[in-house]
């Protein structure tokens, strides 16, 4: 059943089994890297669009670029996944983080508006939209309270993706997606960060391996990332026009990754956990958890991949990564 009670449409689940024209804004990203290789194995034709190393080199920023992209590809399928992502380096320059994410989604946006109206449209938003939590679990119904640049950001692009679909007609999911984490992610974020401290410390022979964290009782809802884009794939196939979040319903605490960490190791070295003051935000929100009933009623996806699994794919993917072995994107 869909979010609303309903069942999918027959004939959108049929279609889906065939070939799709894919398109992927961020395709060089943490998310669209392991998209890029999903959707082939389903047999999509999948182009990728991003400024740099994609198959189309597209500035999302230039409206007239970004349609002209739209109009010869000709997309059945739009995920729109290109972002400044990152909170600590939103403070940083918020200015550019709000410009840049705005204005690509309503580029992107205007194009499949004009050049592709008929196309199942993904926009990749955050859990960080809600803020603070009233209560535990976060399900959809809760008010937007962003407290970043990115997390203002993202509020405005996944409000641009609601007006497109209820102005014009179109077919959009807006994803809102907490934590997600695994092999191939920058260490600018937390598992990133401690499974490439890790892996470091094994190339520098050291025993025990310093990782260092800020705040070690912060709590976050953290889904793989190979579970995430099972879930967009599923949302832009069956799921009625709508907001979803995307989550695993569970929560960690920084200190109990380091020791995922640690186990992920195999008895190669120790790990020794310290706290940097200068890591510890001011205004940190202790526990953030989704709920993510609504995307399970819609499409039947439910999260797989344990947390320890995915820490140790992050671990062996930065292993490959600085030359110690291992596979760069983990297993599927």
């Amino acid at each position: 059943p869909s979010a609303a009670g309903r069942v999918p449409n027959p004939a959108v689940v049929s279609a889906w089994a065939l070939s799709r024209r894919v398109l992927i804004t961020g395709a060089s990203g943490f998310v669209g890297r392991h998209l890029v290789l999903a959707c082939p194995q389903a047999g999509d034709e999948v182009t990728g669009l991003a400024r740099g190393d994609t198959d189309l080199d597209v500035d999302l920023r230039d409206a007239a670029a970004t349609a002209a992209a739209v109009r010869r590809l000709r997309p059945d399928v739009v995920y729109h996944l290109a972002a400044l992502s990152s909170v600590g380096r939103s403070w940083e320059d918020p200015r550019r983080t709000l410009s840049e994410n705005t204005a690509s989604t309503l580029n992107v946006l205007e194009a499949v508006r004009s050049e592709a109206p008929d196309a199942s449209v993904l926009v990749a938003g955050s859990g960080e939209v809600y803020g603070p939590p009233a209560a535990l679990p976060v399900d959809e119904n809760a008010a937007l309270r962003p407290q970043s640049p990115y997390a203002v950001a993202k509020a405005a692009a996944d409000l641009l993706a609601g007006l497109y679909a209820d102005a014009h007609g179109l077919r959009i999911v807006r994803a809102r997606a907490f934590n997600h984490a695994g092999p191939g992610q920058s260490d600018t974020f937390l598992v990133g960060s401690l499974t490439r401290q890790a892996a470091e410390g094994l190339r520098a022979g050291k025993d025990p391996i310093r990782i260092v964290t800020g705040n070690p009782d912060t709590r976050r809802d953290f889904t793989d990332v190979r579970d995430v884009v099972r879930a967009y794939r599923a949302l832009a196939a069956t799921a009625e026009p709508g907001v979803y979040n995307v989550c695993s319903g569970r929560t960690a605490s920084a200190g109990e990754i380091v020791g995922l960490v640690g186990g992920a190791l195999g008895g190669r070295a120790t790990v020794e956990h310290a706290i940097d003051p200068a890591r510890v935000r001011a205004h940190e929100v202790m526990e953030i958890r989704g709920a993510h009933e609504r995307v399970t009623a819609a499409t039947g996806w439910e999260p797989e991949i344990p947390l320890e699994r995915t820490v140790a794919d992050a671990l062996a993917g930065w292993e490959s990564a600085l030359g110690g072995g291992g596979t760069a994107l983990g297993g599927t």
